[in-house]
This record gives structure tokens, C-alpha cells and sequence, in this order.
């Protein structure tokens, strides 16, 4: 009997890991998902539930490997069938010909030789081995001739097949760059600080540590990918064309950047497709240094064969880099409104690819410490993914022994009140109630552009009216006179009238900026909206208690408890009332009456003519959808007007679903 269980659980298992399988090959190679998350999640909780009963079935390829195992002691070493080799840099289109001279002489040919072009991703280099279409291994690049080996982490990685499909050899190996999208990054970055968490210094530096993981579960939280971009060994015949090779290894199930692979007839194509990446860089959703070129066609590939450690057929060409070193002058504090005390370094002005830089983020004392990082040294700056530059590491050689370290203050720089650090925290916070620096940010928080939007109030006005002693709360915004605004510099009639006039409509601004304008901690403009349609007015979600809180998907622990936290202090109160009384109660009359788009993205661009931008974006968000303003591979619909343009153009070269005004319309009534 418990055989015949046994028997029609493997059978059920089977089916669903295909099932697994072939979603997760639609989704990470594809970027086409044909079931929602939820309807993924419940396939997956089925098989975690036939593993429980049988342990039997978690084998190694099952989709339950994608959560992690057991911690390692270590990682043992992991040589590979062939050799991982280093590319040659090129740096200009000058090296780019000369590599194209060299290699026609060693061919001993005249005519132009066909290439393909890569964009060169700044990740981390692994081999993955399958035999029978399993993964069996997955190892880091290591010396070239040896790695690690890595397999329990990349098994948890979703974009790497633990089964390959179709008519794969029995045996394969694949080279690939693991990496992590800037939007991954700069969001787990986000939530970090928020936490009070350290924050990574950059995408490849953070993948090498998940990938270097002695507990892959810690792996699977970090949202890592993939692109495959060759074939290391194969049990049968190679492709005709490194594109051919491509096309097989996405054919098998894996992930390949094919998007952005181009060929090119001869050099002045290929150069013509550097200046165009190189243009593109700022704009692709992941990190680039440079793009490789490759001789397309595998048989001269083999007879070019390969140096000591380089493939003659092969190049990297490399792009400006985006590191300088300059000076740490000194170090600045600043106090946000929730009474945060960051370091911000103070640079000699140098010059990042082609942005003057003067100042950079040094995120906490935990960082400053990390790095070893003092007043006086010589760093190393870069400008990837965030608008603040950071610094990667010092320049030890440098030091003259005149340099200074910079101690975590024990007051706030603004009120001199003092400051803590709770357990578990890496960001101090001045404790002072009435500290002008977080009132100040505050104040700004508080009337800026989704928020109150309040227009004309902005830094300069705001010291001023800090300077006079005319606000001590953000409900004092709404007492201001005339008179006190003829105490401000070069203010006149209209100006005065004009910011009245603010300061009056923005109590008719909806539940969701006023959420947002209250700056709760954890709670951003998505969060505020979701807030808004679900609780629909301020006093239910003041007094909304923590299950009905969890109960929304975009609701954690932490978050509930910074709401709960918010309205439940007695200052918050006062001032909510104070709010009440100037005659601000907004109320939310959208809700959510559909799920038709749930989890699908959208973004508005051109100059719509049957309805606005704004409205566009509540269609969607009423039917379980969401607006975006940029467009990416998460992207599944672009609504283009007349005149659309970068983003329109960005869309069709990631292959997103266009639809006109009218056709957003119909799909929106559709039942």
C-alpha cells in the first residue's frame, strides 16, 4: 500500500516539477510568465508538501532546491573540463582594428571576418555543468584552470534551469555571468537603510558575496540572474556560429541575453556597436564595463585557438572607467527627519565620467569601519546605480600618517541633543524632540510634490520660516499670514497670495499624499496608495490593527509595526488633531475593484489625447495593476500617444507589448 502511495506521489511530483520548471524557463529566460506568482506558489507549496511526506523526491533537480540547503563547512575546489580563460582588453576602436589585423594575419586572410557583440556584464563568472540535462555543478571561475564549487547556491538562483528541456546533449557544460539587476540591488539597498542595515557598495560586489555563501538560503534571498554566453563542453557536435550556440543554449531552457547580441559584418560595424553601448550604458537595467567581440563562426574560432591564457578569437572592449581617486577632505553630518545621523564624505572635486563629483555617501559607521576609511586618505570613488557616488576602498599606500578618524558622535551636529543607536541598527538617531534639523526635513517631506505638494515652499522659504520662529509643527504651516510672509526676504503681494493659496488647496490633496506626507518610516508612495485604497480614511487605518494590517500582500512585520507605532504616539496624535482641525481629513473614493491586471505593469508615454496620464494610471491601479514611470523587462504593457519617444524606442528593443489609446481602452473594458 505504501508503495502504491509512493508510486502515485512520484508520478505527481514529476509533473509538477515540470511544471515548475518549464514556468520558471517562461519567466527568468523569457521574461514571458504565463501564471501569476500566487498560481506558481501554490504548484510549489504542492510539491513541498509530496517532499514532506516522501523525502525521497527532493532530489537534486527539484524545484525545492531553489530555497537552499543545509550550511557548508566550506567549498571544495572544483576543476574545470576546460580551461575558463581571460579575454584581451581593448580600450579604443585603435586596439579594436588591431585585434582585427592580427587576426586576419594569423588566418591568412584578406576579407572581412563576421563578429558578435556582446555587452560585457559586470558580474561573476560561473561554469554550470549538466549531464542527462541535470544540473550536476555549478562553479566559480577561480585561477581559470580551478574553482569553487558553488552548487548549492546556484541552485537557489531561478534563472538557472535545474533541468534542461528539449534535445539537450547528455553532456554540457555552460559558461555564464551571474549578476543582479540595479533595480534589485537599488531596492534591497533601499530597504537596508530603512532597516538601519549596512547597505553593499555595488551590484558585482554583492553578487560575489551571495555566491560565496556558506548558507545558501542566505543565497536565495538575494535577488540574483543569470546570462549564458557560451558552451565549454558539449557531447555533441558544436553550433556552426557562436549566435547558433546562443540560440541553442536558450533553446535548452537557459538564459541568454539575446535581446542585445548583435552581429556585425566586419570592424567598422563592430566599432560603430561599441559607441552605441557605450551610449546605451547609463540606460540598460544591469551593469555593463564593456562589450566583447567574438569571431562568430566556430571553425575559425578553432583555428585561431587560444595563447597561455587568452582565445585568440575573442576581446573585451573595454569602456571608461567609472572609478577616480580623489582626496577625503572632510566629513559631514546630516541629520534626516526621522533623526537619522548620516556621514557624507567631502571630496576634492574630481571628474567620473564626465560628472564633477565633490561629495560621496559613506551610509554608516559600520561602512566607515568596514573600510577603514579617514579624514585625510586618498579613495576611490565610483558612480554606478545611485545618484550619490560611493566610495569603494582606500588607498592605504597613500597615507602620510596625518590622517584622522571619524568617530560616531554621541550628539546631534544640529541641537546637540543625544544621539542613540538601537540594537541592531547601523544608524545613530538624535533623540532631541524639537531638533530643528527634523522638523526641517520634515517641513520639506511635508510639502514637496507627492506629498501636499505644496508649490513654492520649498528649502529656502523653509529656513526662513524656521529662522523667524514661525513654525514649530507641520500644522503651523496652515496658520501663516501675509504678514508673516512679508517678514521674508524679497517676498511681495503676488508671491504671498500665491503661496496662500498653496498652503490652502493642499488640504484638499488626497488620503494617500497625506499618508505620505506624514513620513511614517517604511512607508513610501506605493505603500501610501495601497494604504489609501484599502483602508479608504485616516481614522481606519489609525486604528487599523496588526492583522488587518498583515493582511495585505505589501505589508510585513516591520512595516505594521512603524504604523501601529505612528499613531499610536501621543505627539503623532496631537498633531493628526491639530491636521483635523485646520480642516485636513482626507478621504480615499478609490478602491480596488478588479483583479484582472494583477501584478501586470504599465507605463504611460506621449502625449494622450482620449485621457490623461494620471487617469491611465488609476484605470490600471483599480483593476489590481501598476504604474510605472520607466520602462523595463518587468514591464508588460507600454500605452504610447503621439510624440512618444526614448521610452516607446526602449520598449520595442526589450520586445514590450505596445498598445495605442484605444486599445488600453479595450483591454481595460474587457470583461
Amino acid at each position: 500500500m505504501a508503495s502504491a502511495s509512493l508510486s502515485t506521489a512520484r508520478q505527481q511530483h514529476h509533473e509538477i516539477a515540470q511544471q515548475l520548471h518549464h514556468h520558471n524557463f517562461c519567466y527568468h529566460a523569457l521574461d514571458r510568465p504565463e501564471i501569476s506568482d500566487a498560481e506558481y506558489d501554490q504548484l510549489l507549496q504542492k510539491l513541498l508538501s509530496l517532499e514532506e511526506q516522501f523525502p525521497e523526491l527532493a532530489t537534486a533537480d527539484s524545484p525545492s532546491q531553489r530555497v537552499g540547503s543545509q550550511p557548508l563547512e566550506g567549498f571544495t575546489p572544483a576543476i574545470h573540463a576546460r580551461p575558463m580563460l581571460s579575454l584581451e582588453n581593448a580600450f579604443d576602436a585603435e586596439n579594436l582594428k588591431e585585434f582585427d589585423t592580427r587576426t586576419k594575419r594569423f588566418l591568412s586572410r584578406s576579407e572581412d571576418l563576421q563578429y558578435l557583440c556582446e555587452p560585457k556584464l559586470d558580474g561573476v563568472a560561473v561554469a554550470l555543468t549538466y549531464q542527462q540535462g541535470k544540473l550536476v555543478r555549478g562553479a566559480t571561475r577561480g585561477d581559470g584552470t580551478t574553482g569553487e564549487d558553488i552548487t548549492q547556491n546556484v541552485r537557489t538562483i531561478g534563472a538557472i534551469p535545474l533541468q534542461l528541456q528539449d534535445d539537450y546533449p547528455e553532456q554540457l557544460e555552460v559558461r555564464g555571468e551571474i549578476y543582479m539587476e540595479l533595480e534589485a540591488f537599488q531596492v534591497l539597498n533601499r530597504q537596508r537603510r530603512e532597516e538601519g542595515e549596512a547597505t553593499f557598495a555595488n551590484p558585482r560586489n554583492l553578487t560575489a558575496g551571495s555566491l560565496r555563501q556558506l548558507d545558501s538560503k542566505l543565497t536565495a534571498t538575494r535577488p540574483l540572474t543569470i546570462s549564458c554566453y557560451g558552451i565549454g563542453i558539449s557531447s555533441e557536435a558544436t553550433p556552426k556560429t557562436h549566435k547558433d550556440s546562443l540560440e541553442s543554449l536558450q533553446r535548452w531552457g537557459l538564459k541568454v541575453n539575446l535581446d542585445m547580441v548583435q552581429e556585425a559584418s566586419n570592424m567598422d560595424d563592430v566599432i560603430a556597436r561599441y559607441v552605441e553601448l557605450q551610449e546605451m550604458r547609463e540606460t540598460l537595467p544591469y551593469e555593463i564595463d564593456g562589450m566583447v567581440v567574438k569571431v562568430n563562426d566556430s571553425n575559425l574560432q578553432q583555428e585561431l585557438g587560444e595563447k597561455s591564457r587568452t582565445p585568440r578569437w575573442a576581446i573585451a572592449a573595454k569602456f571608461p572607467a567609472r572609478q577616480e581617486q580623489t582626496l577625503l577632505e572632510s566629513v559631514q553630518l546630516q541629520v534626516g527627519r526621522t533623526g537619522a545621523v548620516t556621514p557624507v564624505a567631502k571630496l576634492q572635486p574630481v571628474n567620473v565620467s564626465g560628472v564633477m563629483v565633490s561629495s560621496a555617501s559613506l551610509h554608516n559607521w559600520d561602512e566607515i569601519n568596514r573600510l577603514d576609511i579617514r579624514i585625510g586618505d586618498t579613495v576611490v570613488i565610483e558612480r554606478a546605480g545611485d545618484v550619490i557616488p560611493n566610495i569603494v576602498r582606500v588607498v592605504a599606500e597613500k597615507r602620510t600618517g596625518k590622517e584622522q578618524p571619524i568617530p560616531e558622535p554621541n550628539h546631534c551636529p544640529i541641537c546637540h541633543s543625544p544621539v542613540h543607536r538601537e540594537e541592531g541598527e547601523v544608524i545613530p538617531r538624535c533623540q532631541g524632540v524639537n531638533c530643528p534639523a527634523k522638523l526641517k526635513e520634515s517641513l520639506k517631506h511635508f510639502c514637496s510634490r507627492g506629498a501636499m505638494d505644496i508649490e513654492g515652499l520649498g528649502d529656502r522659504l523653509i529656513d526662513q520660516l524656521l529662522r523667524l520662529k514661525l513654525v514649530n509643527s507641520l500644522a503651523d504651516i496652515y496658520h501663516l499670514t501675509r504678514e508673516d510672509f512679508f517678514q521674508f526676504d524679497r517676498m511681495g503681494d503676488k508671491l504671498a497670495d500665491n503661496l496662500l493659496q498653496a498652503i490652502s488647496s493642499s488640504k484638499q490633496r488626497p488620503l494617500e499624499n497625506f499618508i505620505f506626507a506624514l513620513g511614517i518610516r517604511h512607508v513610501g508612495k506605493h505603500l501610501a496608495k495601497v494604504l489609501s485604497r484599502q483602508f479608504g480614511n485616516l481614522e481606519a487605518l489609525a486604528t487599523a490593527t496588526s492583522d488587518q494590517l498583515l493582511a495585505l500582500h505589501e505589508v510585513g512585520p516591520q512595516v505594521s509595526e512603524s504604523l501601529i507605532h505612528f499613531f499610536g504616539d501621543t505627539n503623532n496624535q496631537s498633531l493628526l488633531k491639530k491636521l483635523n482641525q485646520e480642516g485636513i481629513n482626507p478621504t480615499s473614493d478609490e478602491q480596488v475593484i478588479g483583479d484582472r491586471l494583477q501584478g501586470q505593469v504599465f507605463v504611460f508615454t506621449g502625449s494622450l489625447e482620449q485621457f490623461s496620464r494620471k487617469e491611465g494610471e488609476a484605470l490600471v491601479e483599480v483593476q489590481g495593476g501598476r504604474a510605472s514611470g520607466s520602462v523595463s523587462k518587468k514591464t508588460d504593457y507600454v500605452v504610447a500617444g503621439p510624440g512618444a519617444g526614448s521610452k516607446l524606442a526602449k520598449a520595442e528593443q526589450l520586445g514590450v507589448v505596445i498598445l495605442s489609446e484605444n486599445d488600453f481602452l479595450q483591454l481595460i473594458n474587457s470583461e
